[in-house]
């Protein structure tokens, strides 16, 4: 079956985007920048899902070394790309990302991580821990040293969906939640909703763990909760420093899934434009869930006022959680579907979903239309669980 054949590109050759998430409303836009009707397709509303709960960073710095460090390197570049075009104008920002380390182990793990930025020809700049602190007034003077990432962002995600969308000017239906992919011929022909069946000539899905059920290839994703604070302002629409503050115990959550399980709280302090501070958060392997627990936040608040004292002064308004969905190995899951030609599937982004949202759904777009890729992300296919089904299939029998 060939399912990379190059699609027409006229207004008759429709998609069905399944999910009005970042990555779903960027891969609508593309798709109708190269002259396909496109229809989203969402189980709610455009950005109920992760998209609308996230921290909004674009950070290259909090990434984990190798192909997700670089392809945030190419993501944050189409951000400004797309800025400096005029698409995302108004609505991402570029600003540095801090990490910093609270003693002599974390600055081990924070120089290791500097140098593995700087191998994927990231920008870095080392700080002591009086220099970080001429950089963010009123830090602990506990922080032994501190890295910046200079050319990192920061972009709210239920901004950048809203404008993907209009921009677009896809047709969407809302609270038409998918239940199962047409196949005719072997191939995907429409999309069955609680609103009804669609037809089209390819499909995307875009869903979220929703993905799952959809793709047909086992259980490839699992959700991780992430509980976030809120404080007041200090100062109406002015940022408490420049960019967000991240402790080396982040940098271990993103590099050790173990070290994640170990301490599911890994700091951030990010301040926002209104003059308030997000705060979090927890990496909470397997809960999907939106209930925020005294225990995490506690947790979360202890943390960030031992980093940043000034916190004291701050109320805290709201506690929220969002559920990112995760894949079983690590890696986000972008291509086509190894068995269902017309059928493409990006989703498991977890917590870097708005940093890899445009790219990705770019990148999407030129899968559904057979295009040669202008990225190599084969390492993200689909179709290494099939091969590993088909491994363990293989074993089994041989054993």
């Amino acid at each position: 079956m060939d399912t990379g054949a190059a699609a027409p590109t006229g207004g008759d050759f429709r998609v069905l985007v399944v999910g009005a998430g970042i990555v779903g409303a960027s891969a609508a836009y593309f798709l109708r920048q190269a002259g396909c009707a496109v229809t989203v397709l969402d189980a709610g509303t455009p950005s109920a899902g992760a998209s609308g709960a996230s921290d909004g960073l674009v950070s290259v710095g909090s990434k984990k070394p190798g192909f997700l460090m670089n392809i945030a390197r190419n993501a944050r570049d189409l951000y400004v790309e797309l800025t400096r075009d005029g698409l995302l104008r108004g609505l991402f920002q570029q600003r540095p990302t801090f990490l910093f380390a609270r003693n002599e182990a974390e600055a081990e793990l924070m120089a290791l991580h500097g140098r593995d930025l700087e191998s994927a020809g990231v920008r870095v700049e080392r700080l002591s821990g009086a220099a970080f602190g001429a950089c963010v007034p009123g830090v602990s003077p506990a922080i032994v040293g501190a890295l910046a990432v200079p050319d990192d962002g920061h972009a709210l995600g239920y901004q950048i969906v809203d404008r993907m969308l209009k921009r677009s000017a896809a047709h969407i239906v809302r609270h038409a939640a998918a239940r199962a992919i047409k196949v005719e011929g072997g191939r995907a022909v429409g999309v069955e909703t609680d609103a009804g069946t669609f037809g089209g000539d390819a499909v995307l899905i875009a869903a979220g763990l929703g993905s799952t059920a959809l793709a047909g290839l086992g259980e490839i994703l699992v959700p991780r909760k992430g509980q976030i604070v809120i404080t007041d302002r200090a100062t109406d629409n002015v940022p408490a420093f420049a960019g967000p503050l991240m402790s080396a115990a982040y940098l271990a959550a993103k590099r050790s899934a173990d070290a994640s399980r170990r301490n599911p709280v890994s700091l951030v302090i990010d301040p926002l434009n209104t003059g308030q501070l997000l705060i979090g958060g927890t990496r909470e392997e397997g809960l999907a869930d939106r209930e925020t627990t005294v225990r995490h936040v506690a947790t979360i608040l202890r943390e960030a006022l031992d980093a940043y004292p000034p916190l004291a002064r701050r109320r805290v308004i709201r506690t929220f959680s969002g559920v990112r969905t995760a894949s079983v190995d690590g890696l986000p899951i972008v291509g086509r579907h190894p068995g269902i030609g017309g059928l493409a599937i990006a989703t498991g982004f977890e917590g870097d979903g708005i940093c890899l949202g445009p790219l990705m759904g770019k990148l999407a777009a030129e899968i559904v239309l057979g295009r040669p890729g202008s990225l190599d992300i084969e390492a993200l296919s689909p179709a290494r669980f099939a091969r590993a089904a088909a491994g363990e299939a293989l074993a089994g029998a041989s054993s």
